[in-house]
């Protein structure tokens, strides 16, 4: 319950609705366990089981250790048990250090004794083959019985150094801090440690995560996203794993907090390598870059990297752009800056005329008057600081770097000194490089206490810049608003299934370029008219029909590249053009595939068009499901390789950002004269295109080729779509990394006053809707729902409505009601409803607040209603929420629909809860 003092920390907090008391969560044994069972303990010198028994009585957690071990007494001085259920007090967590065979029955022993989690440090389980695979999955199925988690197998352990944790076999404990690192590598982590032991570096966890059979990246990102001591996420990838928990938890986290990953398996051989190590897929690097842009996370390329960017972005913010301004004493480190920022796709700041003329008013003449600014040599400390601080003022620049060479004039000393007072400008960060040894220690060490993060070398900063501003990018992207369209309501996904369907129930993968067609055409994707004609008598008829010029393709079951059998003549003006079109084709594939794959030929009208070629088009990664492919299209495809990719499915703004990241994207938006193309409509059809790859499941490869965008029309002139194996078990099939939008949870309903509404999930796109609806709230139904004031400033900003907004349907499920504004073609919400916490959770809680001019017309009472049946659907076991004592209004709403309401004397908030 939330007290009536209770003020949320930020409008993340008000939008999640967070109660006041927190819930125990599964993970919470990992963290803080209370006694832990040592199952595996031994005394032999070297071994895994002493290193790790030892580990945990040397730094006390505030809890008993039980050391399991059925041939001994006793182990290192404490007494054994035979097995974990001859404990005599209650373990939260085992470790467990046993051979793999045994370890299916240790973990069924521990879900009869009531323990919750473990951490498995064995090896021998997928990584060694089939064996090893059958023992993983009876490992899982046990602790799936007793509804325990699991953290490894093969891993190193884990240490959480602020409650004095140390469940590894490593050598020492890590020190305290406030960052999260996580890794599958054990090795890497012991490595890691050693290097923190030396540089001072702190954690508030620790944490090797091996395998990765059950608990993943997305439930500890998701944990340490909450937790207070954690201010950035560092972490070791090998395989993404659960690709969608990955993306949903980074996607939630990464806008409060770092999340920083180098991910092995760049290479070929390095993913092998990966691959190898832990057993699992390794899939696409160019897609887990999507990946991470899209969720929020800054990939970086090496181990240092990691924890620079953890430093440089907990002191210093996040630059709005690209554009570095370099201030140095000696031109050749500048130079080198300038080289690593712009390789790196950076950008030099043009600096005003405002401000050189500035510089010019108290810098030697001989200054650069460019970026670099190198004000020379023999720089001083007061001329160091007067020109930071007129170079940052240039509206022109995003970030700064300082350079200092230690020259026989220079006091780097005092010239740190006098920086110190220019560690915050606001929205730029400030970085310097320190160049040398002794003689410039002092002064690094003054930049680094007073928050200005300090490097030896000058492309090592500018490299860090990079990643900051990329990073900004990567996080603010997440939250654009994008343009409303009508994607949705257009697609015709029952006809488009139809389709599939049948070819399936013919026992075919590849649709003919006809099929292929009409499936665009169910999601609003201009295709030419076509008629199939198995003889020269039908093409010429259909040619007649359409009119002159035509073009023939091979209509085939099997070929689904044309031009490789000759099954494409284009430009025919004329009947006998036609037929010996006709012939030419059926000859040509007879020859080069076989008479059995000419099924006739698909008849077109000859289309030119002057615009450019573009491919569209979605394959499945082995990680992220399917993946959106855009670029320069035609026969040469291949060769120039101009594309981009994205993970479906997308909205406009995401469709904007896939087409930006190609060299075609500079002609479509008019070079030399030439009209631009229709760039929305170019986007409305990726979202389209977008839908089509998440609605329909049994499509493997799909792909226009190419698709003509001119500035008058987009027309896809060729298209494929090849389905999945029949042998596929439907449960089987790859799903998208991101959950779309639940469109099973729209629905039609008539309000009291007899208007109609529709239900529906929450988009994007809604957020200028939502401003309006906030605006028209009053100060009672505010406080009533938020259990607070919050002014309307609060509640329209824009961090907040995006958080609304922009929700992630695995996690939550948000449900507006939108109506017609009569004599317009307006829509208005009036009311919205929340389930927060969905996906694995075992409570929800829900949230409602309807528009007053629309209470008291059964619209709460539906919205509660389709939100219990969500939860039901999405397997919600208990939905719960706090609504002030005197909101009868709401406390009668839930009681007619089920919940018990929990009153106790003097207390301001009523507790409901309602069990599935």
């Amino acid at each position: 319950m939330k007290p009536l003092g209770y003020k949320p920390e930020s409008a993340h907090d008000i939008f999640k609705s967070d109660v006041f008391r927190r819930e125990a969560h599964p993970l919470d044994p990992f963290f803080t366990p209370g006694n832990i069972a040592m199952i595996g303990a031994t005394e032999n010198p070297g071994s895994v089981g002493r290193t790790t028994m030892w580990n945990l009585m040397s730094t006390p957690f505030g809890g008993a250790i039980f050391p399991v071990n059925p041939k001994r007494q006793s182990v290192l001085g404490i007494k054994a048990y035979p097995t974990v259920k001859d404990i005599p007090a209650e373990v939260s967590l085992a470790v467990i250090t046993t051979p793999a065979k045994f370890i299916p029955g240790i973990i069924r022993e521990c879900g009869e004794a009531g323990i919750k989690a473990a951490v498995v440090i064995s090896a021998g389980f997928k990584e060694a083959g089939e064996e090893g695979k059958r023992l993983e999955r009876e490992l899982l199925a046990e602790a799936a019985h007793a509804n325990m988690r699991i953290i490894g197998p093969n891993c190193l352990g884990v240490m959480i150094p602020p409650s004095g944790l140390n469940a590894t076999f490593a050598s020492c404990m890590a020190r305290p801090g406030n960052v999260g690192f996580l890794s599958q590598s054990g090795a890497l982590c012991t490595a890691v440690l050693d290097w923190s032991m030396r540089e001072m570096v702190g954690f508030s966890a620790f944490m090797s995560l091996g395998s990765m059979a059950d608990v993943g990246w997305g439930d500890l990102i998701y944990y340490l996203g909450n937790d207070p001591k954690t201010r950035s996420i560092l972490i070791y990838m090998e395989s993404v794993g659960d690709a969608r928990s990955f993306l949903s938890a980074a996607r939630e986290v990464a806008m409060n907090k770092p999340i920083i990953v180098i991910k092995a398996g760049r290479t070929a051989a390095g993913s092998k390598a990966a691959a190898s190590h832990t057993g699992s897929l390794t899939g696409s690097d160019d897609v887990l870059d999507v990946a991470f842009m899209r969720s929020g996370v800054l990939r970086v390329n090496n181990i240092s990297d990691l924890f620079y960017m953890a430093e440089v972005l907990a002191k210093q913010p996040r630059p709005k752009g690209p554009r570095l301004t370099i201030l140095t004493n000696a031109g050749g480190p500048g130079v080198l800056a300038a080289d690593s920022l712009l390789l790196g796709k950076g950008e030099l700041a043009d600096i005003s005329e405002q401000t050189i003329a500035e510089l010019n008013s108290f810098l030697p003449g001989a200054w650069s008057h460019s970026n670099p600014i190198d004000i020379l040599g023999d720089a001083e400390p007061e001329r160091y600081a007067k020109a930071l601080e007129v170079a940052a003022k240039d509206p022109n620049s995003d970030g700064m770097l300082v350079i200092l060479t230690p020259q026989a004039m220079t006091d780097a000393t005092q010239t740190a000194e006098h920086l110190k007072p220019y560690a915050k400008l606001g929205d730029k960060p400030v970085l310097a490089s320190w160049m040398g040894g002794t003689d410039v220690a002092a002064g690094e060490q003054i930049l680094n206490n007073a928050g200005i993060p300090t490097y030896a070398y000058p492309d090592t900063a500018a490299r860090l810049f990079n990643y900051m501003w990329r990073y900004a990018s990567n996080v603010n992207a997440l939250y654009e608003t994008p343009r409303y369209g009508d994607s949705n309501e257009s697609a015709d996904r029952d006809g488009a299934k139809a389709i599939i369907d049948r070819v399936r129930a013919a026992g075919r993968t590849i649709l003919t370029e006809h099929e292929s067609k009409q499936i665009l055409a169910a999601y609003g994707i201009p295709t030419l008219p076509s008629a199939i004609a198995t003889t020269a008598d039908d093409a010429v008829a259909a040619a007649s029909g359409m009119g002159y010029p035509v073009v023939l393709k091979i209509h085939s079951e099997t070929i689904t590249h044309k031009t490789d059998v000759g099954g494409v003549i284009l430009n025919l003006k004329d009947e006998a053009a036609v037929r010996a079109a006709f012939d030419s084709i059926r000859d040509s594939v007879t020859a080069k595939a076989g008479a059995e794959h000419f099924g006739g030929v698909n008849v077109q009208p000859f289309a030119k068009l002057d615009g450019y070629e573009v491919i569209i088009g979605s394959s499945i990664d082995p990680q992220f499901g399917p993946v959106m492919l855009f670029g320069m299209g035609g026969q040469l495809v291949e060769v120039f390789k101009d594309r981009s990719l994205a993970l479906p499915p997308l909205n406009t703004t995401l469709a904007r950002r896939l087409m930006e990241r190609t060299k075609i994207f500079t002609a479509l938006k008019g070079v030399r004269g030439r009209k631009p193309v229709d760039i929305a409509a170019l986007e409305q059809l990726l979202v389209r295109f977008s839908l089509l790859v998440v609605d329909q499941p049994w499509i493997s490869e799909i792909d226009i080729n190419p698709l003509i965008a001119s500035p008058d029309r987009l027309l896809a002139l060729d298209a494929r779509v090849v389905l999945h194996d029949p042998a596929t078990a439907e449960s089987e099939l790859p799903r998208p990394a991101i959950r779309p939008y639940p469109v099973q949870y729209e629905g039609a309903w008539t309000m009291k006053n007899g208007d109609p509404v529709t239900i529906r999930p929450i988009r994007p796109e809604d957020e200028p809707m939502m401003v309006k609806f906030h605006e028209a709230l009053s100060e009672r139904t505010v406080y009533q729902r938020y259990l607070q004031m919050l002014n309307l400033s609060q509640r329209i900003a824009h961090e907040r409505l995006t958080r609304i907004c922009f929700i992630d349907y695995a996690r939550q499920m948000a449900i507006v009601a939108e109506r017609e504004v009569p004599g317009t073609s307006e829509k208005q919400i009036i009311a919205v409803g929340r389930l927060q916490g969905i996906t694995g959770a075992t409570e929800s809680e829900f949230a409602v607040v309807v528009a007053d001019e629309y209470q008291k017309t059964g619209l709460g009472t539906e919205l509660l209603r389709r939100l219990i049946e969500i939860g039901k659907a999405e397997g919600v076991k208990v939905i719960t929420a706090d609504i002030l004592a005197e909101n009868s209004a709401m406390q009668k709403v839930s009681e007619k629909l089920g919940f018990k309401l929990i009153r106790e004397p003097g207390d301001p908030v009523v507790s409901a809860r309602l069990e599935l």
